[in-house]
């Protein structure tokens, strides 16, 4: 949650206009190889201010400085992505077509796209919410039951970074009785603005029609639906709201096919480095597991591909075992990891070899992480809607990956309960997929990389 207000939607223009000049500067750094001289800046920063102005006016048509109370951030990276690719195809027009504007700035403009997106990424996602500064807190009210519910309250209730707090919670059997006017009148008593209220419970569709009329008929409120509330919290969807309905709403339709071919791409080319530097990890790790004890480098794992299919995964070996079609989870046998395995694992060396599986297709670099087949079985048997996860082809990271927080010493899950959690995240990602969410998902991953690493 983001607090929006115009000092939020000034501080937003400032930031995108600082952050487009920035760019400018390391475009030509990198372009020339030297730090840009006053004058050479000076000649680029005259035709590109005209481009920063208009940039800036193409984000605010495309609802970038938008205010509002909850800013749903999930929808964040996909519009920012597209609104900078077609803010450089305006600059393209720009410096293409009209005349006399005295600089040769096609090298420059493909330089400048990758830098303006990295920049525009760090400010927007990661650096704006931590300049915001929180006023007032706003009074709204939950209207919902489960454990989802009480996990959204302590969770919004007990942090004060978010900008609104539930003085009115209540269930929807605990409102069934009251009527319009009764209702009206306990919001007004608990200083409610805005109505988070989870709308499918079967008991909640008797109230619609007054949370109608006070939302949007006399507009006393501003509403929520708690659903989307909760998956902004949590950068997760809640299991227990989960239909046949939301899955055919949601993430049975085909992902757009620029989406499907850039993704295609980027998988190529990043197997391709991915599959370098496996090449000229290979003999390190060999010996290293030479030292420590007798073992393959590699193992072949059968694991659940997309549409459910067998794939057969490489990895370097990471425990005593290779348990290929085991159900167990590691806790429950005597394969213990190898200390080479841990360091393997903690740097995600250990997925490297799958560069080969993403390269013919079986898996992609991002998306849910594949089963094995044995463990993949008894989970589906546990969890309801598990198969699902299987929708689009799996990933060597994704969402689930570098949101989650395991038990201590583990970087996968250990029990139903966390596998849940995962499974949580992996629908929040069917549901979000895009070119900007993978963008945000490789950077983290890139992060989270280096931050084991150093902590090893």
């Amino acid at each position: 949650m983001t607090h929006g207000g115009k000092r939020g939607a000034l501080l937003l223009f400032l930031g995108d206009i600082a952050t487009f000049v920035a760019a400018l500067w390391v475009t030509l750094l990198i372009r020339y190889g030297v730090l840009p001289s006053q004058a050479v800046f000076a000649l680029h920063i005259t035709p590109f201010a005209l481009l920063f102005a208009l940039w800036t006016l193409v984000f605010y048509m495309s609802g970038l400085y938008g205010k509002r109370i909850i800013l749903f951030k999930s929808k964040l990276p996909d519009a920012l992505l597209k609104t900078q690719v077609f803010n450089i195809v305006l600059a393209a027009l720009f410096f293409f077509f009209v005349p006399g504007v005295g600089i040769a700035p096609k090298t420059n403009l493909v330089l400048y796209l990758f830098v303006s997106l990295i920049l525009i990424f760090v400010w927007r996602v990661a650096l704006y919410p931590r300049l915001t500064r929180r006023g007032a807190r706003y009074h709204a009210a939950l209207i919902a039951s489960g454990p989802e519910a009480l996990e959204l309250e302590q969770e919004v209730n007990g942090n004060p970074r978010y900008h609104l707090a539930f003085s009115y919670v209540r269930t929807p059997e605990s409102l069934a009785a009251l009527s319009a006017g009764e209702l009206a009148v306990e919001l007004k008593a608990h200083g409610v603005r805005m109505l988070v209220v989870d709308t499918e419970h079967p008991v909640t569709k008797q109230l619609l029609p007054t949370v109608y009329h006070l939302a949007s008929v006399e507009r006393s409120y501003q509403f929520a639906e708690f659903a989307d509330v909760y998956e902004e919290v949590f950068d997760r969807i809640p299991l227990s709201l989960l239909t046949h309905a939301w899955f055919l709403t949601h993430v049975s339709s085909n992902p757009p096919l620029l989406y499907t071919v850039l993704k295609r791409i980027i998988d190529i080319v990043g197997s391709l480095v991915v599959g370098i530097v496996t090449i000229i990890a290979t003999p390190f790790v060999y010996l290293a597991q030479k030292l420590e004890g007798p073992g393959p480098v590699f193992i072949k794992q059968t694991r659940i591909g997309e549409a459910g299919k067998p794939i057969s995964a490489y990895k370097f070996r990471s425990m005593t075992k290779n348990l290929t079609a085991s159900g167990e989870w590691p806790t429950e046998s005597d394969n213990r990891i190898t200390r080479v395995g841990n360091f393997l694992r903690v740097s995600s060396l250990d997925e490297f070899p799958q560069w080969v599986n993403v390269l013919k297709g079986e898996i992609s670099l991002i998306g849910p992480r594949s089963d094995i087949e044995g463990l993949g079985k008894r989970l589906a048997e546990a969890i309801p809607y598990y198969n699902a996860r299987y929708i689009v082809r799996p990933g060597i990271t994704g969402w689930a990956q570098i949101n989650q927080q395991y038990e201590q010493g583990s970087i996968s899950p250990n029990s139903i309960e966390e596998t849940k959690t995962r499974l949580a995240y992996d629908f929040y990602y069917l549901k979000n997929r895009s070119l900007g969410l993978d963008i945000v998902i490789a950077l983290k991953t890139l992060k989270r990389m280096l931050f084991r690493v150093s902590s090893w």
